[in-house]
């Protein structure tokens, strides 16, 4: 089968379209996504359960009904993917950790019943970092995931297992969730299209997670593809009165459809840098082609850095890390041979000893890092750890205050959207966000203001871009050795926009991606992993 005839090639909008005109059935996708999982799946490890069975029977019965004239809309038999934190009836949501094992879920999360609803097939579900606490795809249950572009690469994270899955066509489409860049990172890292929406448009009953209780900054389920109109297509069809009927924080008004946006007339800001970890070069020149694309489609674009970044992002840090880590270290077990904490992955390690240091030997800690010159180390000691309820409530206001200064510098400079990059660097090698959680910075603004962001692929790593001029400490010296082995990665661009305007995020994610279609550099998906390429 070539690769214009594999229907794992192709986006979900054009497959939706190939069921509509019934040259296709459910059933043969099913077959042809499943066939394609079994064939990449084991250098991927992208699924913790493939539901074969499950789907291929959903699939038949959805073909039986499209005979009947029966048809749901424009999901009806797609089959698509789940990221593992999600319920699903009778299944556990372990998080990575074996002490959630035996937590088998009631009901579907809310997401995953309307999309049922909707006639989507659901293929399986998908690996995530232990605890959904850091930037690749990796927990002692499920193993490690791999890239498709590179096996000696993370996916990014905590959606990773769903980025990797799509990148590789063994899905069309899935659903992330974002705390701190979960869902865009990943698209980032693996070259395809991720969306946050505002915090509660869609609903998130149903979503698990390790901070339960924590409500300053809260993680937004998402869709994630191949293509910014297959994002749009999944956003249009869940509709929100309907989530509003089942969940009172959703507002019930209908998303707004992408295609009556404008592009010509938006004014858009842009920056590189946000003064935390500096960018790759590869990833400032996303921003800035990104930024060319709009203006190409007549958008007025213009630089402007959001102010108080650094001060926001600590804040971020010290509101999850307020309770001294205590709610999310709790579902850790011992391992098998009874010592504490062998069954924490490598990334979470230096996280738990940072969030549960007593504050002298923290203080001490921030002092010697101050010393050394690690002043992002020695602030983010500074921030985290335990706090008072007084404290907790302080640092509350401050990411309020921070949401509203931003918004109003943007109102101030007449903007409808931002470009910026979504990480600091391209795709991780394994294990390396062990002490790298600031590369994330770029992502995590947008959680704590609850604004809209998605990302979208821009272009590749090229070799002259896999070096970083004198680095100052060992956060830039992790970067620079992220960048030597970053050549030929997919680098994506972040849309952020006003909250309530994800149809003006996806407008302008669509406006990129028509823009730069067909240019050399840019990455195309699906890939094969590289052993499996040719």
């Amino acid at each position: 089968m070539s690769a214009s005839t594999d229907p794992t090639h192709l986006s979900a909008t054009a497959l939706a379209t190939l069921l509509s005109a019934r040259e296709i059935s459910s059933e043969e996708l099913t077959r042809a996504h499943l066939a394609r999982i079994e064939a990449l799946e084991p250098r991927l490890r992208a699924f913790t359960q493939v539901l074969r069975d499950e789907a291929l029977a959903a699939a038949r019965g959805l073909d039986e009904e499209r005979r009947r004239g029966d048809v749901r809309g424009p999901l009806h038999g797609l089959p698509i993917t789940v990221k593992e934190s999600l319920d699903m009836a009778g299944m556990a949501s372990t998080l990575g950790v074996a002490s959630r094992k035996g937590h088998r879920a009631t009901s579907d999360a809310t997401v995953t019943a309307l999309l049922r609803r909707a006639g989507a097939v659901i293929l399986g579900r998908t690996n995530v970092s232990q605890l959904l606490l850091y930037n690749e795809a990796r927990n002692p249950l499920f193993g490690q995931t791999a890239n498709p572009w590179s096996l000696d690469h993370s996916p990014g994270g905590s959606s990773g297992g769903e980025a990797a899955a799509i990148a590789a066509g063994m899905s069309p489409l899935g659903i992330g969730t974002d705390i701190g860049g979960s869902i865009r990172v990943p698209a980032h890292c693996c070259g395809i299209v991720g969306l946050k929406p505002t915090l509660d448009r869609w609903t998130n009953k149903g979503s698990n997670t390790a901070l339960l209780g924590q409500e300053a900054i809260r993680a937004q389920i998402g869709p994630m593809a191949r293509s910014a109109r297959d994002v749009a297509l999944v956003m249009s069809e869940l509709d929100p009165a309907s989530m509003a009927e089942l969940d009172v924080r959703v507002p019930p008004f209908p998303i707004v459809e992408p295609g009556s946006v404008e592009v010509a007339r938006l004014r858009v800001g842009f920056y590189c840098d946000d003064g935390l970890v500096p960018p790759s070069t590869a990833v400032a020149r996303a921003v800035t082609k990104a930024a060319s694309a709009l203006r190409a489609r007549g958008a007025t674009v213009v630089p402007f850095t959001p102010p108080g970044i650094p001060d926001a992002v600590y804040a971020y840090f010290a509101a999850l890390s307020a309770d001294g880590g205590a709610t999310a270290l709790s579902l850790l077990d011992a391992g098998e041979d009874g010592r504490e904490g062998t069954d924490i992955d490598v990334s979470l390690r230096s996280l738990r000893t940072m969030a549960s240091l007593p504050p002298l030997a923290r203080r001490a800690a921030a002092r010697v890092a101050g010393l050394a010159g690690e002043r992002r180390l020695q602030r983010l000691l500074e921030v985290t750890g335990p706090k008072s309820v007084s404290e907790f409530w302080r640092t509350t206001h401050a990411l309020r205050e921070a949401r509203a200064a931003i918004a109003s510098a943007m109102r101030a400079e007449a903007l409808d959207l931002l470009l910026c990059p979504p990480y600091a660097t391209p795709a991780l090698p394994h294990a390396a966000s062990r002490d790298f959680v600031l590369a994330g910075s770029a992502a995590m603004l947008w959680n704590l203001t609850q604004f809209p962001a998605g990302v979208v692929p821009v272009t590749r790593v090229r070799p002259e871009e896999a070096r970083r001029e004198r680095p100052r400490d060992r956060l830039e010296k992790r970067a620079a050795e992220v960048d030597a082995k970053s050549v030929g990665l997919p680098v994506g661009v972040q849309v952020v926009g006003f909250p309530f305007t994800e149809h003006v995020v996806m407008a302008a994610m669509i406006a990129i991606e028509d823009e730069l279609a067909g240019e050399a550099d840019r990455p195309v998906t699906p890939v094969s992993p590289p052993s499996l390429a040719g």
